[in-house]
């Protein structure tokens, strides 16, 4: 019998096209699937529409066609436990996919085709009335920051060049308040933590070697060093692909995190909120297609 695959695809994406979506759901009979095609029109709408699903449908099976923002809204429309989730790298960075070694939107039709699955682990961060689960990781510090100062023009001009524009500007105007970070039983001061449900920054940089997001839990990067120094020589490290450490620079293996403070979040590379926050690991979250 064959199997409803809902198609939640932002239109906005950098490598959308009404032909490849053609091409997509031309493919999809040939291997058992009936496309419904759901186009976000919004930032809260991916969510919805997961949501809507879910309710639907015991065991969905949902194709998340965008950048990781618009992953991002899927999974938090997702009941946990239930869903089979695909990725379709059609955003300007597509770091899950680069996680998992997608290299295009032909290579993830092939994995759809095949599907492999495994199940994921994902991380909840909660804050007073907030609560936002993510697949990559949580940054709290400079990275927050630089994630919150990226201006939309300079966005969408320069594209991924925008976040280098917004670290240049938050070096210059620098600041060195340290938060507090409770992980599990620990308790480490830190100038900028991030979180890492995976092991690569950005898809590219292996920041975080034990960072893996089929196994519940996090590792840590704690940049203990409040000087822009120490941060050049981490960049350095991450550009040369020996990732995290080095002098003024921690890892911790946790699955509970504290953090207090006043600092920036981003999660899965989007501005969220500010400190204090709360990140647990959620294990068997969904089932995803490799």
């Amino acid at each position: 019998m064959p199997r409803i695959a809902h198609l939640v695809i932002n239109p906005t994406a950098g490598s959308y096209s009404p032909r490849l979506l053609d091409r997509i759901t031309s493919m999809l009979p040939r291997h058992g699937f009936v496309p419904k095609v759901l186009l976000t029109g919004g930032p809260d709408d991916a969510s919805l529409f997961a949501r809507r699903i879910c309710e639907e449908e015991a065991e969905p099976f949902i194709i998340a066609g965008g950048g990781d923002g618009t992953i991002n809204g899927v999974v938090n429309g997702l009941t946990p436990g239930r869903a089979t989730l695909a990725v379709l790298p059609l955003g300007t960075s597509n770091v899950l996919a680069r996680e998992l070694g997608i290299a295009s939107v032909d290579d993830a039709l092939r994995r759809i085709e095949r599907g492999t699955t495994r199940i994921m682990s994902v991380g909840l961060l909660e804050k007073e009335g907030l609560s936002r689960y993510f697949l990559l990781m949580a940054g709290i510090g400079f990275d927050g920051a630089v994630v919150e100062g990226v201006r939309l023009g300079e966005k969408r001009i320069l594209k991924e060049g925008a976040y280098i524009l917004s670290a240049l500007r938050r070096l210059i105007s620098w600041e060195r308040e340290p938060v507090e970070v409770t992980a599990d039983d620990r308790t480490i001061l830190c100038h900028t933590v991030v979180v890492c449900n995976s092991a690569k920054y950005a898809g590219t940089f292996a920041l975080a070697p034990e960072g893996d997001i089929f196994t519940p839990g996090f590792q840590l990067v704690c940049i203990t060093g409040s000087s822009r120094w120490t941060y050049l020589k981490a960049s350095a490290r991450l550009v040369f692909g020996m990732g995290a450490g080095g002098s003024g620079v921690e890892l911790v293996n946790a699955s509970e995190v504290v953090v207090s403070g006043t600092k920036a979040v981003q999660i899965d590379g989007d501005y969220l909120c500010h400190a204090p926050v709360r990140i647990r690991a959620v294990p068997d979250f969904v089932r995803l297609v490799v």
